[in-house]
């Protein structure tokens, strides 16, 4: 709790994945994927509740042994390849509201795919949405991407052109204005703006800026073998 608001943490983790076959279980340095996003969440100050929404009954026990709530197995039609984000988000409101009498009046989404997270990124996130929460219902992680999107192409037939021929792109890479990329470090949200807008960009989102390091994503194997090897060299990982 911050300032009198209830806060829950939000780790979605369905059991099946194409790009890279039971990713969220996958032992990354020591600990399966899954753990690192629930011991984030756990050593917030401000965070009253760490729970997974899974339809895997294997996960569900792997994360309540690393602490976590899993009041719930999400029902099939919400883990398929067409369910949102926010259908899924929606549905742990109801659950909490509905079945536990609980209610939160932020929710922290943290994507188990994202696990380079600093010590305090989440509560310097949670404390900068606070203290703004006048100006803005949402805050975003970013990081600065470095394959520009002036520089961006798509093909067209046999032809190679611009992906946006909007964009101009300077003579210099260093003259382009810097592009960023909402990584999956924390989404924070105010609950009402969620089930208002259905989306955690809404109108009034302001951001917390990420290290290099920490722009990566897992979606497959390459991904996952590039923050194994990053947790390795930042965090002298085995």
């Amino acid at each position: 709790m911050i300032d009198g608001k209830k806060v829950i943490a939000i780790i979605p983790a369905r059991g099946g994945s194409k790009g890279l076959s039971r990713k969220n279980i996958k032992e990354l340095c020591g600990k399966p994927l899954i753990a690192w996003s629930i011991e984030s969440g756990l050593t917030s100050k401000y965070i009253d509740e760490v729970m997974i929404t899974t339809d895997s009954e294997e996960i569900a026990l792997i994360a309540r042994n690393f602490g976590a709530s899993v009041p719930f197995i999400r029902p099939a039609i919400l883990a398929n390849d067409s369910a949102t984000s926010f259908s899924v988000i929606k549905h742990t409101i109801d659950f909490y509201e509905n079945k536990l009498n609980k209610r939160f009046d932020y929710i922290v989404l943290l994507e188990p795919t994202s696990p380079l997270r600093e010590e305090n990124d989440i509560d310097n996130m949670i404390e900068k949405i606070i203290s703004m929460e006048e100006q803005f219902d949402a805050i975003v992680s970013l990081g600065e991407v470095h394959e520009h999107p002036s520089i961006m192409k798509k093909s067209v037939g046999d032809n190679m052109v611009p992906y946006c021929k909007e964009l101009i792109m300077a003579s210099r890479r260093q003259e382009n204005d810097s592009a960023y990329f909402p990584y999956g470090v924390a989404y924070i949200i105010k609950t009402k703006t969620l089930l208002e807008e259905k989306s955690f960009y809404p109108r009034k989102t302001t951001y917390h800026m990420i290290k290099r390091y920490q722009c990566y994503e897992i979606d497959d194997i390459y991904d996952f073998l590039s923050i194994e090897n990053i947790m390795k060299y930042e965090w002298n990982m085995k």
